[in-house]
């Protein structure tokens, strides 16, 4: 189980891309990678997770982390291009209510 994490920001955007598995073998390497980019005020944090083909509740609690750290510090977090099963798991868990979810490719920035 493995996952790659690739990122790119300038001075108020971040745009990362995630492929892989993120469970709880991998969620540890997301968090410690993702939850530094959520420091600063007023960042906008734009993730796909077009090639995640599987995420656990593990996964989802580092988004929710870095849900609550972005909008304390007045920013936000856009989740782009999630697969059909990853639109479920966040609306299952009430999560894509609060949190922006797009199907545009080009939210990332390229």
């Amino acid at each position: 189980m493995k996952v790659n994490i690739e990122q790119h920001q300038n001075e108020k955007d971040v745009f990362v891309s995630v492929s892989g598995e993120i469970d709880a073998y991998t969620a540890p390497k997301l968090r410690e990678e993702l939850l530094p980019l959520t420091e600063g005020n007023n960042k906008v944090i734009t993730v796909n997770l077009k090639d995640v083909s599987y995420m656990d509740s593990t996964g989802l609690g580092v988004f929710v982390g870095m849900f609550k750290q972005l909008t304390k510090n007045e920013g936000e977090l856009k989740l782009v291009e999630l697969s059909e099963r990853m639109k479920r798991l966040f609306a299952i868990t009430g999560l894509s209510h609060i949190m922006s979810i797009s199907d545009n490719a080009e939210d990332v920035g390229r």
